[in-house]
């Protein structure tokens, strides 16, 4: 099904560390399942989950857990961290701590023979959000065809985020040499691999006509909300999901799990486990860029916190220093318990990060500090933020509340904002701040911004 065909489907973006163990960069586990998941048939390929622009692997756990919930064992899931995941601005020219399409297409090969080797399967599938779709059709298109069985594009810029003269070597340039090279041909996919792509229905901030959303507003970009759809693809438009959603949100879920297994999932629900194992990578951002590279000496602890309060229930659960891979954990959880995770980590905020339970096990629960105190928050007595990491904010459409009201850090219209900031007066310091998503809901405590801390309500969902 191409681009002739528009199907509409209503719905509500490493070498250094290969060096130690492909276990740092490379995510999965092999934990054991509850007896409730059903068994998956030999037919379903082992999976690679590819994230975008300045990501990481964590991104895909609901994603993972419903794989889990649907018999997907993990030792034949992998999640991939790029060492530098964000994109230089020209593609030839170095960028400290940037990578190139060609690391990117490098590394998802490196992660493909691991799956490989793991699973012993000859060919894989590979599931890619945003920018990861970019390594995703580089990698098969220039020689590894006969290594993937299935490509599934979500949210992918496939057509560019803009179609410019100017910085034609950027890769998200659809004039430019890289879009062009991958686009080239009356089918604009690889035989031999079967693909998908799923996307917005207007409401993708990379695939829109005005250039506002790349910092040219009024400036007619070239491309449309059907950029992401490819020739002799199967091409789905899931509704009113943000660039994000489409690949994270339960409805891309199930056409992931669709189109790779042949078949409709058993459940979208995630089954819970009765022993939560929680560890992940502690990850930096050197000059202000976010990477994947790891950060040894930080200190992780967690704490039991109250749903209604944020208060702690008791000391810590778990306390760990990183070392040179980066990594923290394991910590043992009960799945109903909401969280507080603290961070510490040399030259960067103490980050206190307020999670809703995890229902799963998981080895990507990956931590970066939060980002530094400025200009903007002089004067604050505490600083709250608010992030979404698996899709935006989108007013009208999603109820967003912070201690009460609507951020004012969050637009209207079509779905920008990922993080919303509020700032609150010293005599604050120390009570509850309760945030709001849709049906999520998590409590925080406001820490004092003189002993340079900020408190994170991380959505899960």
């Amino acid at each position: 099904m191409g681009l002739t065909r528009r199907t509409m489907l209503w719905g509500t973006g490493v070498l250094p560390l290969l060096a130690g163990s492909l276990a740092s960069n490379l995510s999965s586990s092999a934990m054991a399942q509850t007896a409730s998941t059903p068994s998956v048939a030999a037919d379903i390929p082992p999976v690679v989950f590819v994230h975008g622009n300045g990501d990481h692997a964590a991104l895909w756990i609901t994603t993972l857990w419903r794989m889990e919930s649907n018999g997907v064992p993990r030792e034949r899931m992998l999640a991939i961290n790029f060492t530098d995941p964000l994109a230089r601005t020209d593609d030839k020219v170095e960028q400290p701590n940037r990578s190139s399409t060609e690391d990117q297409r490098r590394e998802l090969g490196e992660a493909i023979k691991e799956l490989q080797r793991r699973t012993g399967a000859p060919r894989i599938a590979l599931v890619g959000n945003s920018r990861g779709g970019y390594s995703i059709r580089n990698y098969i298109r220039n020689g590894g065809g006969a290594d993937v069985s299935h490509a599934v594009l979500c949210g992918v810029p496939n057509h560019g985020v803009y179609d410019w003269d100017d910085g034609l070597n950027g890769e998200f340039n659809g004039r430019g040499p890289f879009l062009r090279g991958l686009n080239e041909g009356e089918s604009e996919v690889t035989p031999g691999t079967a693909f998908l792509t799923l996307r917005s229905d207007g409401i993708d901030k990379f695939a829109q006509g005005d250039g506002r959303f790349v910092g040219k507003p009024g400036t007619p970009t070239g491309v449309t909300s059907d950029g992401p759809a490819l020739k002799g693809a199967t091409n789905l438009v899931l509704g009113a999901l943000d660039h994000r959603e489409v690949a994270f949100h339960p409805r891309a879920f199930r056409e992931i799990y669709k189109f790779i297994a042949g078949r409709e999932p058993s459940r979208i629900e995630i089954v819970p486990e009765a022993e939560v194992k929680l560890s992940g990578l502690v990850t930096g951002t050197p000059g202000g860029v976010q990477t994947n590279r790891p950060v040894s000496g930080a200190t992780v602890e967690i704490y039991r916190a109250s749903a209604d309060s944020g208060e702690r229930l008791g000391g810590p659960i778990h306390s760990s220093q990183t070392g040179a891979d980066g990594r923290w954990g394991p910590a043992q959880v009960e799945p109903s318990w909401y969280l507080e995770i603290v961070l510490a980590s040399a030259g960067s905020p103490t980050t206190h990060i307020y999670r809703s339970p995890f229902s799963r096990s998981s080895d990507v629960v990956h931590l970066r500090a939060a980002r530094p105190l400025g200009p903007a928050d002089a004067g604050a007595g505490a600083v709250v933020l608010m992030s979404r990491p698996r899709g935006y904010f989108g007013l009208p459409r999603d109820v967003v509340l912070i201690d009460g009201k609507e951020p004012r850090d969050v637009k209207s219209g079509v779905p920008t904002d990922s993080t919303a900031t509020l700032r609150l007066a010293a005599e604050d310091v120390g009570r509850p701040v309760v945030a709001i998503f849709n049906t999520e809901r998590i409590v925080t405590r406001a820490w004092p911004a003189s002993e340079n801390r900020i408190a994170v309500a991380e959505l899960t969902y």
